[in-house]
């Protein structure tokens, strides 16, 4: 069966800590995760930022994952959601400081603490008011990670109604924690579908496994995605992502 290439759009996450080593192998972007880990953006900051600028030195293609542990845009404390967007305004500036201007962040959704009307209600409140202090050639992705349905993400994006934020459609997520199919969630979500994280599971927990090896029929689900949402890119997210790249290149997904 012949597939779309996806070489042009592809990143590999600096989880793998061979992605610079790979990303030039096979002539691919890179996801910078370093910072996915609030501490380093105060604890020992400029050794970290020489790092990543080493990893993507000369790289094309390049997207900043930002720090999500105890962070949320529908945060009830205050200080929590002050937390959140000093956080997220560093993650912006350290991504300038790399020549990035394509950050993910995660939606901060958590089942039985918020109700997701008012995830949704606070979500588009704070995404107003941080996107009106950014670049205008910035974008930002929201992607889903305990997120049970993709309605809240869509919402969300319709509402706030701003060219520069989108969704980050992690399939691994959706496979484990909703009830509806990833394939479905690419469906729904369609055009809004900016950038995509691929990796798959069993459907039980968020193993991270290499794209051939879960539940999730991943030719089937690239070829929604593709179909559905053209212009989006892709970000393997493996600890060792050489077997997914293995996988894809005898697909035909790196022609």
């Amino acid at each position: 069966m012949a597939h779309v290439s996806i070489r042009e759009k592809l990143h590999i996450s600096t989880i793998d800590a061979r992605a610079r080593e790979l990303a030039l192998q096979y002539g691919i972007g890179i996801e910078v995760a370093e910072f996915c880990w609030a501490q380093y953006l105060d604890e020992g900051y400029e050794e970290h930022l020489r790092a990543a600028k080493d990893a993507v030195r000369g790289m094309g293609s390049l997207w900043f994952h930002a720090p999500f542990a105890e962070l949320s845009p529908c945060a009830i404390d205050p200080k929590v959601l002050k937390l959140t967007r000093e956080r997220y305004l560093s993650s912006v500036r350290t991504a300038r400081a790399l020549g990035i201007n394509r950050l993910v962040f995660h939606s901060g959704y958590i089942p039985n603490v918020y109700f997701p009307e008012y995830f949704t209600e606070r979500s588009i409140e704070f995404w107003r008011g941080f996107m009106s202090e950014l670049p205008e050639d910035f974008l930002i992705v929201l992607e889903n990670v305990m997120d049970t349905q993709p309605d809240g993400l869509i919402e969300i994006a319709d509402s706030v109604g701003d060219r520069r934020l989108g969704i980050c459609l992690d399939a691994g997520h959706a496979n484990c924690v909703s009830p509806a199919a990833p394939a479905e969630w690419a469906r729904r979500m369609g055009g809004r579908i900016r950038h995509v994280h691929i990796h798959n599971n069993h459907g039980e927990r968020d193993t991270h496994n290499s794209l051939f090896d879960g539940s999730i029929p991943m030719e089937e689900f690239l070829g929604i995605v593709t179909e559905n949402c053209p212009e989006a890119t892709f970000t393997i997210e493996n600890m060792d992502a050489e077997p997914s790249l293995v996988w894809l290149a005898e697909k035909g997904y790196l022609l």
